[in-house]
């Protein structure tokens, strides 16, 4: 009589290890498929005001215990904020942000890392990166800085060899550096001297320009400062009328300075 031989059986042993294995195998996928998200646009903020750079985990999830980073490229890594243990390292920031960055606390059991930076400066645009070490995700963030001012329309004298007289346009406070054109009542480029540029201490700009307008020009004039990168514009008009008042009153005043002399 032949005797069978009886293997032991494996099933306790194997499933444990596929539990195991299941487990890792979820965790793997639910990682692989959370995204750290940023905006797809540029952010425009502008100088002296507060500005949100968006970044949050989808899907959503407590990131409130882990380590959340915020980085920019061109300081060499030295942190824009730092997240441990539920806390925000003020001492590990770059000194240029002492003070001035901050995450929505409230909000990191959402997943939300968006950063907070107040009293937005020139020097603040560029890219930032928002980083979870734990989930090894990153997002990133491009920020615009932007300033703008009204132009304001002067009268700069009168120009005898063509009969016509000078105005002024000036505008100060702009970021990044913008364009200045004359435009006639309808809509027409004048030819304009030069724009004359002027960065200050504040990394601001002032801007101004020149036109001569006569007879042979139309009714109303206008100054448009704009920058393109920023999508903003200023415009300030002045008419015909004002041109003259303003030519009799500098004709009066020079006649009254010759009278004196």
């Amino acid at each position: 009589m032949l005797h069978r031989r009886i293997r032991p059986s494996l099933q306790p042993l194997h499933r444990p290890l596929c539990v195991l294995v299941f487990h890792l195998l979820l965790t793997h996928i639910c990682t692989g498929q959370s995204l750290l998200k940023g905006p797809p646009q540029p952010i425009v903020a502008t100088v002296g005001g507060d500005v949100i750079l968006p970044c949050h985990l989808e899907p959503a999830a407590d990131v409130a215990a882990m380590t959340l980073e915020w980085t920019r490229p061109d300081l060499n890594s030295i942190f824009v904020l730092a997240w441990r243990a539920g806390q925000d390292l003020t001492n590990a920031k770059h000194p240029v942000y002492d003070g001035r960055t901050s995450l929505f606390a409230d909000e990191l059991r959402r997943g939300n890392v968006s950063l907070k930076l107040s009293d937005v400066r020139p020097s603040d645009a560029g890219k930032y990166k928002c980083f979870i070490p734990k989930l090894w995700k990153d997002a990133f963030v491009q920020l615009v800085v932007g300033a703008v001012s009204s132009p304001v329309i002067t009268l700069a004298g009168l120009d005898k060899k063509v009969g016509g007289v000078m105005l002024d346009c000036e505008s100060a406070g702009w970021y990044p550096e913008p364009e200045v054109s004359w435009l006639d009542g309808e809509g027409h480029v004048l030819s304009a001297g030069p724009t004359e540029t002027v960065r200050g201490p504040d990394d601001l700009y002032t801007v101004s320009s020149r036109v001569t307008v006569d007879k042979r020009h139309s009714n109303s004039f206008t100054c448009r400062v704009q920058q393109n990168h920023i999508n903003q514009t200023r415009e300030t008009h002045t008419s015909r009328s004002q041109v003259e008042t303003r030519n009799i009153d500098v004709w009066m005043d020079n006649q009254q300075r010759f009278s004196f002399l």
